[in-house]
């Protein structure tokens, strides 16, 4: 596993991602402050469906006395009108009801009023329902009859054929009936019969009736029309069924029911105009309202909650700009933004748009005397819808509920500005806050970097001092340390330098005792001594010789340091330098085995001569000191890369670990401690490494190993750059 260094820059973005908190932060607040907008909402549709409620107490004159007071509504016995979104047009072709087809009910033997043979299955059976339109209350019937039996042209007797029959209890408290007959298909023919229900000859013919009969294959069809005027809150609608041409007996009669007597009727309930004027007057454009009765049947409805134009989305409604700002918004921001945000669908599916009957939570808790509301979320998903409910008193009973609806849109759509609004500014602060922290840490890094450089600079690889660092005036930690830094490097330079001119200093203040010692030495040795004395005298003149070369050894490279600032270059050819000092090495040393490989080409270097003459005599001198014995000391030259490569290896111990870089350091030797014939002070590669310096050159040292991984000996390369003139 790899650890990768990780700068203060990318910590510092690292870091700075925590920003990222502000706008999940902010979401979070916005959510909330969406809940209690929510809420607001719910308290102020509550407060709407109160203040319609209350104009609709103590008000029985707009609940019908029949279909409203009911204790129980039975379906198909009680009727509903369903409003029209139009005029029907009467051709018994029920095209027109196509839209309304799914309200219709079908009618059989459940609503079996009279069947003469009961051993026989009913054949009669019919699809029935009401509508209301501008004053007139409409009908179908679809009836199923495999013998249709028409009334006779010159028949007095109305009722010895199939016919419908109506009845009622019209508005000014009278029981009416009417018959529906025909002697064929077309317009139809409407009586009026007696109040009495066991008379059957009619009283006058209704002409406010209006309807055709069609006949099908299944039976017939009736479309008719009845003035709302002639309709009270009770109604019911009976088919005859006659199948017997010559005798024409009644066979069976199937109703909505019972007609022969009041009490037998059933309700209808036609929507309210009234209530309907009322809250249309009260209502919002963006609230739907609904007024039902206690049995959840619709008397009146207004609004749409398809239309968003509540005080929510009102207050969101901002003028367009083409400022670049504004233009940046909408096509970048913004679509970034609703990856995350809903935008309110402009449609969706309303299930109650056309409903009639209406359940739910919040109505059974009105009809209970409390307020209730609730949330539905519409089928296709695309919105929520609010819905709240308050009763409707009369008498101290509850006779039907107020009902508003809303949807959320303007809510959302206040969420969603504010979130957008919240997001631009965190954005801003976020880019503003990273690019500061960015341009801090930069700032910081650098200074860092540079403080590192200066320090790398101010030592070289061999550990002396060269430059000085400078102190930063910046009053702060970094600025502390770079100070810090630059003292203790001043104080090392102090301590380097004491150190490099102390062999100088050594040298000449023991030459002078030196001097001494051997001269008093040699008047000794002049004079007649016994063996005993003459012995330690000898070893006397021993110690001083060594010690003489010791000093000398020191000024060497006091001397050579001192030359090389005052030595002028040349261009040489450093092969044949080489292959010079390679051929004395032979003739002083003959016993010792030299391996030579030296490119015959021409290298050319700047530099001195002699001083490469003296930097083979170290090298050769320290390869002879660490060999092996009868093993050869190789010696090659060539050229890579602009470079002139020299290298000297030998068999022989190999370089302690760590020491591949002081051993080229003043007074370093890796020699055993035990008794030497001379003095080493570890300078010969100290010398070895000033004069590679001197020409631009690089010197290392490095263990040679076989395949097999063992270390046989030690090489020492030195790298000098060829010279740019010829030598011509």
């Amino acid at each position: 596993m790899f650890n990768l260094p990780i700068g203060l820059r990318t910590k510092v973005a690292v870091l700075s991602l925590f920003l990222l908190c502000l706008p999940w932060l902010g979401y979070q607040y916005v959510w909330e402050m969406e809940k209690y907008l929510r809420h607001g909402q719910e308290k102020t549709l509550e407060g709407t469906t109160q203040a319609l409620a209350t104009a609709l107490h103590e008000r029985p004159k707009l609940f019908d006395s029949q279909a409203s007071f009911l204790t129980q509504v039975e379906k198909g016995r009680d009727l509903y009108a369903y409003p029209l979104s139009g005029p029907i047009q009467l051709d018994g072709k029920l095209a027109d009801w196509s839209s309304y087809r799914h309200r219709a009910l079908s009618y059989g033997s459940d609503y079996q009023i009279y069947k003469r043979d009961e051993t026989q299955p009913l054949a009669l059976s019919f699809t029935h329902m009401v509508g209301k339109y501008a004053g007139y209350l409409y009908a179908f019937f679809e009836v199923n009859d495999p013998q249709v039996i028409y009334r006779g042209k010159n028949s007095l007797s109305i009722d010895r054929n199939d016919h419908i029959a109506i009845a009622t209890l019209a508005p000014d408290g009278m029981f009416r009936r009417y018959i529906i007959a025909t002697t064929q298909d077309g317009w139809i023919s409407a009586f009026e019969l007696p109040e009495d229900p066991s008379l059957t000859k009619p009283v006058s013919p209704e002409v406010k009736i209006q309807g055709k009969w069609t006949k099908t294959k299944q039976g017939y069809n009736v479309e008719l029309r009845i003035p709302l005027d002639m309709v009270g809150s009770k109604l019911g609608f009976a088919v005859y069924d006659v199948n017997d041409n010559k005798t024409r007996t009644l066979d069976a009669v199937v109703g909505t029911s019972a007609i022969d007597d009041v009490s037998k009727l059933g309700t209808v309930l036609v929507p309210s105009p009234e209530i309907e004027s009322i809250i249309k007057g009260m209502s919002h454009n963006s609230s739907r309202i609904w007024v039902v009765d206690k049995h959840g049947r619709v008397l009146a409805k207004s609004g749409d909650i398809r239309s968003d134009n509540s005080v929510w989305s009102r207050s969101t409604i901002e003028k367009e700009s083409n400022s670049g700002w504004e233009r940046f918004k909408r096509e970048y921001l913004h679509p970034l933004y609703y990856k995350i945000l809903t935008t309110p669908a402009k449609d969706f599916i309303d299930s109650l748009q056309d409903s009639t009957v209406l359940q739910g939570s919040h109505i059974s808790k009105a009809l209970n005397g409390e307020q209730g509301s609730t949330w539905r979320l519409t089928p296709d998903n695309k919105a929520v819808v609010l819905a709240a409910a308050s009763p409707i008193w009369i008498d101290d009973k509850v006779m039907g509920v107020v009902i508003a609806e809303e949807t959320t849109h303007g809510i959302r759509t206040l969420r969603n500005k504010a979130l957008e609004k919240l997001f631009n500014v965190i954005l801003t602060i976020m880019s503003m806050g990273t690019l500061a922290l960015f341009f801090f840490a930069s700032n910081i890094s650098s200074r860092i970097r540079k403080l590192r450089d200066e320090a790398e600079q101010a030592i070289d690889s061999q550990g002396r001092i060269k430059n000085e660092i400078q102190g930063s005036k910046v009053r702060d930690e970094i600025g502390d340390l770079s100070r810090s830094f630059a003292s203790i490097v001043s104080r090392l330079s102090q301590y380097t330098h004491y150190l490099e001119n102390m062999s100088s200093r050594l040298s000449h203040e023991l030459r002078t005792p030196v001097a001494v010692v051997r001269s008093s030495l040699e008047h000794l040795g002049l004079q007649e001594l016994n063996p005993d004395t003459r012995k330690y005298v000898d070893r006397a003149q021993e110690g001083v010789n060594r010690l003489n070369m010791i000093l000398n050894n020191m000024s060497e490279a006091t001397r050579l340091e001192e030359s090389l600032s005052h030595a002028e270059q040349t261009v040489f050819p450093l092969e044949k330098v080489i292959s010079g000092c390679m051929q004395g090495y032979q003739m002083t040393y003959p016993a010792q085995t030299f391996s030579l490989d030296i490119v015959k080409e021409e290298i050319a270097i700047l530099g001195v001569p002699e001083y490469i003459a003296q930097l083979m005599d170290k090298l050769i001198a320290n390869a002879l000191e660490f060999s092996n014995p009868h093993t050869p000391i190789d010696v090659s030259l060539t050229v890579k890369s602009k470079f002139a490569v020299l290298s000297v290896s030998n068999q022989g111990p190999a370089l302690p670990e760590n020491m591949a870089e002081q051993i080229f350091e003043s007074m370093v030797s890796v020699r055993p401690q035990k008794a030497q014939d001379k003095p080493h002070l570890g300078l010969g590669l100290y010398i070895a490494r000033l004069i590679c310096q001197f020409h631009q050159g690089q010197i290392s040292a490095s263990n040679v190993q076989q395949k097999s991984g063992e270390i046989t000996g030690v090489e020492i390369k030195i790298r000098l750059p060829l010279s740019k003139e010829s030598l011509s």
